[in-house]
């Protein structure tokens, strides 16, 4: 799949089939992520794989749009580390960036997955700092059900010209 057909195909999946996920597809995933770029070259990212059916299956009780999570095979939660961040407050685009090349590429690999937002939800980053024990100085950012889509959605052109400005609004 060329690039412009995985942008113009990706879409948020959020039925699954439960069917399992190699090891080697998400160390693919992940290392697209880590691919995105960042300020200076920063790489303010860390990540959490969760795979335990009895923790994913917990995930909507601090998540209350994280339902889908219960059908998913597993989940990456994308973090912000404010000890790796080079220029200060840049962290959220580039965890943003680090998300959205983790769901291109899970859908190069066959896979559904949708983006549920954690920052700058205080009540959501504060549960799933706490949910997974993480350090101060990381930020719960994105987290990304993922697994076999159990759902196909068909490709939508969704270019609007009113939105382009030239040289100027």
């Amino acid at each position: 799949m060329d690039i412009f057909e995985a942008i113009h195909t990706r879409r948020s999946i959020r039925q699954f089939t439960g069917g399992e996920v190699s090891e080697d597809t998400v160390r693919q995933i992940l290392s697209a992520a880590m691919c995105a770029p960042s300020a200076g070259n920063g790489q303010p990212w860390q990540f959490v794989v969760l795979r335990d059916r009895a923790l994913l299956d917990r995930i909507p009780e601090i998540h209350p749009h994280a339902l889908m999570t219960r059908q998913a095979s597993l989940g990456i939660l994308v973090c912000g580390d404010l000890r790796l961040e080079k220029y200060k407050g840049f962290w959220v685009q580039d965890c943003s960036a680090a998300t959205q090349n983790l769901l291109l590429a899970a859908h190069g690999a066959g896979l559904g997955a949708v983006w549920t937002g954690v920052h700058p939800d205080e009540p959501r980053t504060a549960n799933f700092r706490q949910f997974f024990r993480l350090p101060e100085d990381v930020v719960p950012f994105s987290f990304v059900p993922m697994g076999p889509p159990a759902q196909q959605l068909a490709r939508k052109d969704i270019f609007l010209p009113e939105r382009v400005h030239l040289n100027g609004w």
